[in-house]
């Protein structure tokens, strides 16, 4: 559809049956008459609002839009047209006046913009839907899976050797100084030697990266999978934020100016193709790799940005994408394949667009080169001279110095009692120690150092402030607290102990979800009667490349706020608003009240819908203080079942640890081997039965309901008790779909995950050969307010989600589809077999995607390989 409407929305004048009127009236009966069988009504009046005066909510509107959708005689509608045109009149004008043309593409938007390439230097643009290359032989994708288990392992031993020869030689020592030189070259000679690895593994296995592609699951996968692997669990990822993280990308093969700062813990793999030029900002939580799967191929390609250049929080940069000198790109977007931002330009969205909006908000600092040096090497110092030696040390001190940990170095016989007694009372001592100290520290340090941190002021990087500031946002963003608050009404408690500013607070029980980050909690602010699902980022720090500054973010009152949200110290919302699930928050214009916000950019959409209203009796007066002490107590014991969960976990550790202690005389490091490889496979099996327990060993069933209702709570208790941290690890190998079976999701054959979430696992089915790419989230469910909803969704064969996708509940995504990066597809969206979507909120957007043979790196045969050795 095209902005150019002539038709007033609200018109409410009758069409003649002539021209483009007599269009407009064939098109309105024909949608009324689909929308009558929506919403089971004979008839549908023009002027009725789909919100207001029919009750619909965005599913039943997907739901229409997909029936129409499959109707040759009508245009295709997306659910932007519904808000836009909320009413069968307006969106018959819009859809009759609309001039019939192609979605633009972000491919179309670079062609637009770049300059004009003569025939002879032009690359014939081919399209290969997903899907359509034949998929990976099953004992190539086995024999794989097989070759990553016998690196782990390799790695696992090797690692072994090195630590018991460490131990070894650091116990000989006689004194307490001779202790910690030999601590402290030990820790510095095992760090730099764990930093190095990764580097000298690039090189000999990989060589230098070029833009291509290459299978899955063949040799070529397997060498970029080992070099991903290690270099996503490089010790150096301890200095992100820092000059040191820069060197480690340069030593990769990055080119990377200088007064560069990256705050993004997601490493670029294919580093070679990454160029940054001076000055320039990614903030956190910004994906780019360099690379992306689709199609059952790995494709690397570059991502070129400027000089000055600034990355908003939570973007994608997606392969073949550049920005000038200067430019901006705002949070919570996206540059997909192709996408080139002008130099000086500002642009946001998903896909991003040019906006008239300065996200530079620091004025400059000093912040000299040999500042920034001078803080890496402190940094670099202190952790080998102070923090690890003293870490190390401390560790033998109370080995040998506490008596209830001795059984740690010389355990009973297993089979005596009281090898199990030591084990018990070892996991309870350490579990609840370091949950109550580590409560205590919360509550002190950090407010403590937050004294020395003025809201407002600028102060430069690299300095002390900046180290208060890294600080205080490392210790008080520990998920262990938020997962056994959280959902509960003992979040709200927790948060304001933290150092949030909550305002008189009205319980709901699920006032935050178990998901929840800020750079600084004490400037912090959320409004009376405002819910927040899970992933809700404050940014209460702003960066230059030479500055930052902490200021206060706030939330009104009467909110609601849905999943991955990030939340800018300058959002323009203010009371009783909606903010959707990967929304963008507005930094400019009037201060949005009373309304809903959807999609990036946003637009405004209804606060609530009638249908969620049935609910309203549950929240308040007698009827609410009933359930929610029905709920507290409910929650109560989730809380208490987490504990005992993690306890029973650290139990049977405490058992492997000892009898790897017991076996070490005799087997030497291969016993701590065999205990890696024992405490990997039983983390795995404990939180799955743990899982699977939580609802009673059967498949999780759609729901509708309040909050303040059991279905709920048994939810709640599920997604608490559902750890699966542990199952990132086995990213990008067969593996991962093992696990997902076990946890009971349906998956096909071959399916590759880089690092896909699933958060409701028995409601969703993948079909075989799909990609689901790194940071994609299905989802199904959602919580609006009090009302929650639960649904399946299904992923066909050869389907692509691409990096950082959302798809939510109720979806149905057709053999061979593709799914942009960054996108969000709403509750009950219906993509057809082998169509290309994209954007926030998705639609159909042929073309979006850019196959790898526009890219003007990629070699003449596109069969690209690593280069070199």
């Amino acid at each position: 559809m095209t902005d150019a409407i002539a038709a007033d929305p609200a018109d409410t004048s009758t069409f003649q049956d002539d021209g483009a009127a007599g269009s407009a009236t064939g098109i309105e009966r024909r949608l009324a008459e689909v929308l009558a069988g929506v919403v089971r009504l004979e008839q549908v009046p023009p002027h009725s609002h789909f919100f207001n005066d029919l009750g619909a909510d965005s599913l039943v509107m997907a739901q229409f839009c997909a029936r129409v959708r499959k109707r040759e005689d009508l245009p295709a509608v997306s659910m932007k047209d519904i808000y836009r045109y909320p009413t069968i009149r307006s969106l018959a004008v819009a859809l009759s006046d609309a001039v019939p043309a192609p979605v633009p593409s972000p491919h179309s938007l670079v062609e637009a913009s770049a300059p004009a390439q003569t025939p002879a230097t032009q690359t014939p643009a081919t399209w290969t839907p997903a899907g359509a290359r034949a998929p990976a032989a099953t004992v190539r994708y086995i024999s794989c899976g097989m070759l990553q288990a016998l690196f782990f392992l390799g790695y696992s031993l090797l690692t072994a050797f090195a630590a018991a020869a460490s131990y070894a030689w650091i116990s000989a020592g006689s004194g307490l100084f001779d202790l910690y030189l030999r601590s402290a070259l030990c820790a510095g000679v095992g760090f730099l030697g764990l930093c190095a690895f990764p580097i000298v593994a690039k090189w000999i296995l990989i060589g230098r990266w070029r833009a291509g592609e290459f299978p899955l699951w063949g040799m070529a996968y397997l060498r970029f999978w080992v070099v991903k692997t290690l270099i996503r669990t490089s010790p150096l990822r301890l200095f992100i934020g820092s000059p040191l993280y820069v060197l480690y990308l340069r030593a990769l093969g990055a080119r990377i100016g200088t007064g560069v700062t990256i705050l993004t813990r997601t490493s670029p793999v294919c580093a070679d193709l990454l160029t940054v030029g001076d000055g320039t900002v990614i903030r956190k939580d910004v994906l780019l790799s360099c690379y992306r799967a689709h199609g059952g191929l790995i494709q690397t390609g570059r991502v070129t940005l400027g000089s000055n250049v600034l990355i908003g929080e939570h973007t994608v940069l997606d392969i073949g994408t550049e920005m000038g000198d200067g430019a901006q790109l705002g949070h919570a977007s996206s540059l997909h394949g192709g996408q080139v931002v002008p130099a000086g330009e500002r642009w946001h969205g998903s896909p991003a667009q040019p906006a008239d909006v300065d996200y530079g908000r620091v004025g400059p600092a000093d912040c000299p080169t040999r500042k920034r040096a001078a803080y890496g090497v402190l940094q670099l110092l202190s952790l080998l001279v102070i923090w690890l030696p003293l870490t190390m040390g401390a560790a033998s001190a109370l080995l040998v110095g506490v008596p209830l940990l001795h059984p740690l170095l010389n355990p009973r016989s297993v089979a005596s009692p009281a090898f199990f007694v030591d084990a018990l009372i070892i996991s309870s001592t350490v579990l609840c120690g370091s949950t109550l100290a580590g409560l205590l520290v919360l509550g002190t340090v950090p407010r403590v150092l937050n004294r020395a941190i003025e809201p407002g002021k600028v102060y430069p990087l690299y300095g002390f402030h900046y180290g208060i500031q890294r600080v205080i946002a490392l210790m008080t963003n520990r998920k262990f607290f938020t997962t056994l608050f959280g959902d509960s009404s003992g979040i709200v408690h927790y948060l304001r102990y933290l150092g949030y500013d909550l305002s008189r607070i009205e319980q709901t029980g699920s006032n935050f979800g178990t998901e929840v980050q800020h750079d600084n909690p004490y400037l912090s602010s959320v409004g009376t009667g405002t819910m927040i699902a899970d992933g809700l980022s404050l940014m209460n720090a702003d960066f230059s490349s030479t500055s930052f500054c902490v200021s206060r973010a706030s939330i009104g009152p009467r909110n609601f706020l849905g999943n991955r949200v990030a939340y800018p110290s300058q959002g323009k919302t203010g009371d009783n608003c909606l903010l959707a699930t990967k929304v963008m928050v507005p930094t400019d214009g009037p201060v949005r009240e009373g309304v809903g916000l959807l999609g990036s950019p946003s637009f405004e959409i209804p606060r609530t819908v009638l249908r969620d209203n049935r609910f309203n009796h549950l929240r308040t007066g007698d009827e609410l203080r009933r359930r929610l002490a029905a709920k507290n107590r409910h929650n109560a014991a989730t809380a208490g079942l987490y504990l005992l969960a993690r306890w029973s976990h650290l139990f049977v550790i405490t058992l492997v640890t000892m009898g790897a202690a017991n076996l070490y005389p005799s087997l030497g490091a291969p016993a701590i081997a065999l205990a890696t490889v024992l405490t990997f496979t039983y983390t795995v099996v404990h939180f799955a039965l743990i899982e699977r327990a939580s609802t009673g060993f059967k498949a999780q069933q759609p729901l509708y309901c309040s909050i303040h209702e059991p279905g709920f709570w048994h939810h709640e208790r599920f997604w608490k008790l559902a750890s699966v941290d542990y199952i990132q690890v086995f990213n990008g190998t067969p593996f991962k779909n093992v696990v997902w079976r076990l946890l009971g999701a349906r998956i096909g054959k071959r399916v590759f995950d880089d690092g896909c979430f699933l958060p409701e696992r028995t409601l969703v089915t993948i079909g075989d050969d799909s990609t689901l790419n790194a940071g994609t989230v299905i989802q199904c469910h959602s919580q609006e307010d009090g009302a929650f909803k639960s649904d399946r969704s299904a992923i066909g064969s050869g389907c692509t989600l691409g990096v950082g996708a959302f798809v939510h509940y109720g979806v149905t995504i057709g053999d061979g589809a593709v799914l942009a990066a960054d996108s969000f597809l709403m509750k009950g969206e219906e993509i057809p077999p082998h169509a290309q979507w994209a954007g926030n909120p998705a639609q159909d957007m042929p073309g979006s995607e850019i196959p790898l043979e526009d890219h003007p790196e990629a070699d003449a045969t596109h069969a690209a390989r690593p280069h070199g050795n």
